[in-house]
């Protein structure tokens, strides 16, 4: 469908050319008239399926066919899990706006605050935030939502996760009054804390899924490979890079000290890598993500902390060097390739630890995942099974396991024996007792 048929004002269309976006994707069919309409929506689609433009041009549109609720206030407020996924979100708001008269804020945990309440002293008409910095806004009486037309929140799945419950219901207790409408977009409608807040904060929403939440990305070829350990991986990961043509490749690892010792391991291969992790400042994760986002490593080693909301068309790669712990997870870490119709690799490496993460993937995608193996890299790890896996379990408790059991029966009862024999006495057999043996005397 083309962005022609979503009843678009003509100037945003004339953006939308320039911006060279033709066919609109199937989130944007089904979300761009709703929001239109006016209507409270509840949203679900895969990573890279466009979302952002799909709620990016119905709030443009509203600011632009109907007058401001209030001259000071803010009149959409776009939240955002993360500081990346917020940049992202800005960066994308920036060109749409660009050649209009109307302006835009972005206010992030872990900038200056003094300098944000300027910001927001001058009245912008957008405002991209993460939530705990705007609740802290708030509080000092920086703005105010009585005027605010549009509330969107982009992965309120991730925001309940991290813990943000309480800062949202704070924003939507400042905004709430029957012309406010709501979007609220999240990576799956199944989670039960989206679908209570969802209840409390949207009025008779449209709910739209695109795709199932745990469908693999078309565009993406998944290959899993069994490693038996941490060198077996390490051996396997210089191998990849070394037969793998890939122009960006993001390297996901469970810890953080993970991160810098396999950023050092790939320097000493000869590869330009930077390391990102939760425990760095603001501005340090700033840095990296703009270095490698214009491309001076190709090489991004990483925790879940850039798994959402980094949107860079080089990555070509995704390599799981540990899977993750929850399936969903997964998604959305190689869901940074393959961005707008590219290809994409996403290879994942399976030793005896990931074992269970892998099978409760396996059940989340509800597919059997096959394997693959290097040339001259075989392992001999293949999976455990059931019977493997119960008989780990108990050789791992088996020490414990005596002391349990006597502690659970109490102490040992001695059997009793009787002092008495049947002896055949004419009809019926009588008990006859036997003498008692002096103490001391064997039996």
């Amino acid at each position: 469908m083309h962005f022609s048929e979503l009843m678009l004002d003509r100037r945003l269309l004339a953006t939308v050319e320039h911006l060279g976006f033709t066919q609109a994707t199937e989130i944007q069919q089904k979300a761009i008239p709703t929001a239109i309409a006016g209507k409270d929506l509840l949203a679900s689609s895969r990573t890279g399926s466009g979302k952002t433009l799909a709620f990016l041009l119905p709030a443009m549109q509203r600011l632009m066919k109907h007058k401001a609720l209030s001259k000071r206030d803010p009149r959409v407020l776009i939240l955002a899990p993360t500081r990346e996924l917020a940049k992202q979100v800005y960066g994308q708001l920036r060109l749409v706006v660009a050649n209009t008269s109307y302006k835009s804020e972005l206010i992030l945990g872990g900038e200056d605050f003094n300098q944000q309440s300027k910001a927001l002293a001058r009245d912008p008409h957008f405002v991209v935030a993460t939530p705990g910095r705007l609740a802290d806004h708030l509080d000092h009486g920086h703005l105010h939502l009585h005027g605010l037309e549009m509330l969107i929140l982009d992965e309120a799945d991730r925001m309940l996760d991290l813990g943000f419950a309480e800062q949202l219901q704070a924003i939507h207790k400042a905004a709430d009054h029957r012309k406010r409408q709501t979007l609220m977009f999240s990576a799956t409608l199944d989670h039960a804390q989206v679908n209570e807040f969802g209840a409390e904060l949207l009025q008779s929403p449209t709910r739209i899924r695109i795709d199932a939440e745990a469908k693999i990305h078309d565009d993406i070829h998944h290959r899993f490979l069994f490693s038996d350990h941490l060198e077996h991986k390490e051996a396997q990961l210089k191998a990849l890079l070394e037969k793998q043509d890939f122009t960006q490749l993001i390297l996901f690892t469970a810890t953080r000290s993970d991160t810098d010792r396999l950023a050092q391991l790939v320097s000493e291969w000869g590869y330009s890598a930077l390391a990102l992790s939760g425990e760095l400042s603001q501005s340090g994760r700033n840095q990296i993500m703009q270095e490698f986002a214009a491309g001076k490593a190709p090489i991004l080693i990483t925790t879940d902390v850039a798994s959402r909301g980094l949107d860079i068309a080089r990555v070509s790669h995704v390599i799981n060097f540990d899977l993750p712990k929850h399936a969903e997870e997964y998604v959305h870490r190689v869901g940074r390739t393959g961005r707008a119709g590219a290809k994409g690799d996403a290879f994942s490496l399976v030793g005896p630890k990931d074992w269970a993460s892998f099978k409760q993937l396996e059940s989340f995608l509800d597919q059997p995942l096959a394997f693959e193996a290097l040339p001259g890299m075989e392992a001999k790890f293949k999976g455990f099974t059931l019977r493997q896996r119960a008989a780990k379990i108990g050789a791992s408790s088996k020490a414990s396991q005596p002391q349990e059991k006597a502690h659970k029966r109490g102490p040992k009862k001695v059997k009793k024996k009787f002092a008495f024999k049947l002896t055949e006495v004419g009809d019926a057999p009588m008990r006859m007792k036997k003498k008692p043996k002096p103490d001391g005397e064997a039996e």
